[in-house]
């Protein structure tokens, strides 16, 4: 009997691939990349037409060699990595390190269903070079940007910067959009809304639009109380009503980026978090008995099509669960966008048979929100359009225009399934809001007119839903790179997180300014969605590697050899101040250090003299003391009193003792931990990344922990100890109990 060698990535397909394909069939894993270019030097031959030198990783000699063995013992070998780039490299490696004269295939796998591997395994492919090519281009590219300016940050700023081809560009954008807050200036205006009411209830309110046939813009309280005086005695006639059905259509089936974007909106979920759990659901879940099984399809893509037999599926699913209504006469196709890899689907279901609240029970709770996440949007993206009743009243009084809308559902469609997520805080203009019946020229009743100040508002920072869109908008990245793309640039704390929205830090914006200065090709948002497009062409056939690569270098190394001798070099810069040394008398200078800027004596090496500061806008120095502060808290270690002190992540508690005694504690919150028989107090805590959280001072023997900021405030209804500060994008910032099982949400926007 002959028999065949299966090598996946994971270890994790492993088992969901055996349990469908029969003992003629070994199975093994890579455990992802098996060679890579060295991490000690380039690794690119640049004079040698940009030739790459790949290393079989040290942790992954024994794999190779597992594999190697199994390859032995096969007839067949079906390479069946990830169904995207980096999954071919992984394939080609693979290829040339094992037997290169057994009869070596590619396959396939977009889901982890028997139908579909099986198909894929009857009709095996060829490794396909353009595709390794394409990804190899992009390897030598980031290698190439990295690992040649990074040096130049190394030397100019501080050492262990890094930059990045699309991880820089990135950062630009949200420097750029800092940029914009920071010149924003507001302006003032007024809405003026008219409580009016017919000869049938109830009330309405109508919004002023125009005014004497132009758009109202009302600039000040003076207009406004002159429009309020004009109206008081004026009558509010009707002056036109329209009504109309609309349709509403649902979204497609979800790509990558409309993934993690829905999964931060309505999850919470970051993109890391987003991509792994999807990860997960790929590779197979156990569903008890049954073993594992793969739920979704390959989530890695940017198409929104859909194979034949799942459109089938789906439809004969919406017309039983939800009957003939609910379904369209013809199933909907969707376009891609234009360089979407067509080969791939949509991530959908892998199968109709799960649905999620059957199978719950065997997810974790972030698995069954994805999936079910993934399996509301897929099912509705096939169901009729909701349908809407619409009405407008425009209502006349003097030379002003007031407009009502209103509209009411009609027929809910896919809606009953699934809406998708906004990015904003506004709602649905006037959706589920009836209007009256009124007649055209009747008169209404003016109840009261009311004047409202608003101000403009600066574009918002980008959260993560939002940046993925802008770089999905402008071409930046692919599908595989979104979730590493923003990890990569908070790990480098180039921006934080910070009530979900994303600052720029002081070395963020630094850096930035040098490497636009200095790079301005490779920094810009246009090159880098150019060399995009560039691999889809390579990955095509269309273009050749060392063309695209010789492109970019020869301009490339020209801005390499100018910025290594031109570029500012903040090291060396020395900024004088107004502050004189307390200890030495002499002058003190502004400095750049590891942790940003900071107040040194110029006298330095002779007085070590430093200290912290803040800057305000007109460039005024404050001076952020630096003394400790001793407290009443005791140092567990050794009883001495501990003293507040300053630290790269702001204040914290250090012994008195040190050096000889180094315990440090979180500053307490003066909150009890509520959790049952724990001493500990809630204490502020920053993540890895920098983001600001808070836990039990018990850790790691107490794991509470919460985003949201406790407040000293009992609950005026269960009496918990604390309320929690929490933000929503429509309430903006409120209260609420920290008793999970209790309500009580404060009326007052904080």
């Amino acid at each position: 009997m002959e028999r065949s060698l299966i090598i996946v990535e994971s270890p994790t397909k492993v088992k969901t691939i055996k349990k469908f394909l029969g003992s003629d069939y070994d199975v093994r894993a890579s455990v992802g990349h098996i060679k890579d270019l060295p991490k000690s030097k380039l690794g690119i031959d640049i004079k040698d037409n940009f030739q790459p030198t790949y290393q079989v990783l040290e942790s992954k000699k024994k794999v190779i060699a597992d594999l190697k063995k199994a390859a032995k013992a096969a007839d067949t070998i079906y390479l069946a990595p990830d169904p995207d780039r980096e999954g071919e490299a992984i394939a080609w490696h693979i290829a040339e390190e094992i037997d290169g004269k057994k009869n070596i295939y590619r396959v396939l796998f977009n889901d982890l269903t028997k139908n579909t591997m099986l198909a894929a395994l009857s009709h095996p492919r060829k490794l396909d070079f353009d595709k390794y090519e394409a990804q190899q281009t992009r390897r030598i590219l980031d290698r190439l940007v990295g690992y040649q300016i990074s040096p130049i940050l190394w030397d100019k700023v501080r050492r262990g910067l890094s930059a990045g081809r699309v991880q820089s560009v990135a950062v630009r954008i949200i420097c750029d959009r800092e940029e914009e807050i920071r010149k924003f200036v507001a302006e003032e205006y007024w809405n003026i809304t008219a409580l009016l009411e017919g000869t049938l209830p109830p009330p309405f309110e109508a919004r002023l639009l125009r005014i004497d046939g132009k758009k109202a813009r009302v600039a000040n309280a003076e207009q406004s109380n002159d429009i309020l005086t004009r109206l008081k005695a004026a009558p509010f006639v009707v002056h036109s009503i329209e009504k109309k059905e609309t349709r509403r259509s649902p979204a497609p089936p979800f790509t990558t980026s409309k993934l993690q974007q829905e999964a931060s909106r309505k999850l919470r979920f970051s993109a890391k978090k987003t991509m792994a759990t999807a990860q997960r659901l790929y590779e197979g879940v156990e569903l008890g008995e049954e073993g594992p099984v793969g739920l979704i399809t390959y989530m890695r893509t940017d198409s929104v099509r859909i194979a034949a037999e799942a459109l089938n599926e789906v439809r004969d699913y919406i017309h039983g669960e939800y009957g003939k209504d609910f379904l369209p006469a013809k199933a909907r196709f969707y376009k891609s966008g234009r360089a979407a890899q067509e080969a791939h689907e949509a991530i959908r279901p892998a199968s109709l048979n799960y649905r999620p609240k059957d199978i719950k029970s065997h997810l974790t709770n972030d698995q069954f929100r994805l999936y079910q996440l993934i399996w509301n949007r897929f099912v509705a993206s096939q169901m009729n359009p909701a349908v809407l009743d619409q009405t407008t009243i425009d209502i006349e009084a003097l030379d002003c225009l007031f407009r009502a809308q209103g509209s009411v559902m009609k027929f809910p469609g896919f809606t009953i399934l699934y809406s998708e997520g906004r990015d904003d805080s506004k709602e649905e203009n006037g959706f589920e809001k009836s209007l009256p019946d009124v007649k055209t020229g009747e008169t209404l009743n003016l109840l009261s007119l009311t004047p409202e100040q608003k101000f403009t508002e600066p574009p918002p920072r980008f959260s993560e839903a939002t940046l993925v869109k802008e770089l999905e908008e402008n071409g930046i990245g692919r599908p595989s790179t979104y979730a590493a793309i923003l990890s990569t640039i908070q790990d480098r704390e180039y921006a934080r997180l910070e009530g979900g929205r994303f600052h720029p830090t002081e070395l963020g914006i630094l850096v930035t300014e040098l490497l636009v200065k200095n790079f301005s090709t490779v920094l810009d948002v246009a090159f880098t969605a150019d060399m995009e497009n560039e691999l889809d062409m390579i990955e095509e056939g269309k273009l050749k590697r060392i063309e695209s690569l010789e492109k970019f270098y020869s301009s490339f190394e020209k801005d390499l050899k100018k910025a290594k001798a031109e570029m500012r070099n903040v090291k060396k810069e020395e900024t004088p101040t107004d502050l004189v040394c307390e200890k030495c008398g002499n002058p003190m200078i502004i400095k750049w250090g590891r942790n940003g800027k900071f107040i040194a004596c110029s006298n330095y090496p002779a007085c070590k003299n430093t200290m912290n500061f803040t800057q305000d806008e007109n460039g005024v120095i404050n001076h952020v003391s630096s003394e400790e502060t001793t407290t009443d808290t005791d140092c567990p270690e050794c009883g001495r009193k501990m003293v507040v002190k300053q630290g790269k992540f702001g204040s914290f508690l250090g012994c008195s003792g040190y050096p000889d005694c180094k315990t440090t504690m979180a500053i307490s919150l003066g909150i009890k931990c509520p959790e049952k028989g724990c001493t500990g107090e809630i204490t502020e805590k920053r993540s890895r990344k920098g983001k600001i959280f808070f836990g039990c001072s018990n850790y790691p023997r107490c794991h509470y922990a919460t985003w949201d900021k406790p407040v000293p405030e009992s609950c005026p209804e269960c009496g918990a100890a604390f309320l929690l500060e929490k933000y929503d994008r429509k309430k903006g910032r409120y209260r609420a109990c920290s008793n999970p099982e209790c309500t009580y949400q404060d009326k007052t926007r904080r």
